[in-house]
Parts: C-alpha cells; structure tokens; sequence
C-alpha cells in the first residue's frame, strides 16, 4: 500500500517537466488520492486509484527494464508519466452511495461506488487531455496512455490500436502493465 505522501515523492523525484507541479496540485485539488480504481473490480475502495497508478508505474518499469535488458529506450520521467498518470481519466469520475443488503435477514445500507461522468470524453484520450492541460506529452506518452486498454475500449472496426502497438512499444508495455497490476497485484492484495 502506498501512502499519499509516497505517491507525492515518487511523482516530484520523476517527474520534473514544465507544468508538473501544476497537475500535481490539480490532483491533489480534486479526488485523485481518495478515488477508487473501479466500481467494483480492482481497488474498488477509497485511494485505490492512486494504489493502482503506483502498481502500474512499477510494472511498467520492471517490463521496460526487461524488455530492454542493454539500455531502456525510455527516460525515468517517461515512465513515471505513464505509469502514474494513465488512468487520470479517473478523477471526479466515482462518487459514493448507498445500496440496501439484507445482512443475517436484517436490511443495511452499505456504501458502494457508482460512475458520475463530468467530462464525457473516452477512456484514454481524456487522460492525455487532462494531463496536456498542465504538460506536454511526447507523441509515444500520449500514444501510450490513449491505447493503455488495449483492446478493451476499441470500437469495432478499428484497427487503431493494432497501428499504434506496432508503431509504438511503450503502448503495448504500458498496457500490460496495467493488466498485471489489476489482475495479478490487485487480485492477490499486493
């Protein structure tokens, strides 16, 4: 489990650019390190967002590292912007509420998340949007977090994720990074 102010230290010690302690204030102005990661999938409780994005950063960093055994092609920042900043989408997306379960025959109300859009505008192409409000992207970053879902959120017909896998490597490694951070990590409680 990361802590806020973890989070906060590895994102200053990464990244660095013009107008990243701008976003960093953003975020921390708005939900970011107290929203889930999903309703109720993966992290679906209270900083679970923030757990995830870190999960992520360090996958992408382990795969990065082992796909490029002489030399990461990829600067620190890089990696840390994707990793930590690719589910940006994220933020003022959930909000709680209650449900009624009937616990040992006796109705409760229990807290659960639920999806309160504010900016309707995809999955991965309203994070590079955000983030691009505060910083620049390289067009392999913006790449990259727009296809992180890989398949998940393509539209039929649409061979654009294909293109930008082939085209771009830190695509595909910022997407398998984020299926082994919710689906192994995030499963297993890591």
């Amino acid at each position: 489990m990361i802590t806020k102010d973890e989070f906060i230290a590895l994102y200053q010690e990464h990244i660095t650019r013009r107008g990243a302690d701008k976003l960093l204030d953003w975020m921390g102005k708005a939900d970011f390190f107290t929203a889930p990661a999903s309703t109720r999938y993966h992290l679906a409780c209270a900083g679970g967002l923030m757990e995830h994005s870190a999960h992520v950063y360090n996958r992408l960093r382990q795969l990065a590292m082992a796909e490029y055994p002489e030399g990461c092609p990829y600067s620190e920042e890089t990696l840390a912007v994707c990793g930590l900043l690719h589910d940006l989408c994220k933020v003022n997306f959930y909000k709680e509420d209650t449900r009624n379960v009937k616990e040992n025959g006796v109705w409760v109300q229990k807290p659960y998340y639920t999806v309160d859009e504010q900016l309707p505008y995809g999955h991965g192409e309203k994070s590079v949007f955000i983030i691009e409000r505060f910083m620049r992207l390289s067009l392999e970053e913006a790449i990259a977090i727009r296809f992180h879902m890989g398949g998940f959120d393509a539209r039929p017909g649409d061979n654009s994720v294909s293109v930008a896998f082939e085209r771009y490597p830190l695509a595909i490694l910022l997407h398998l990074a984020d299926l082994q951070a919710s689906y192994l990590d995030e499963a297993r409680g890591i």
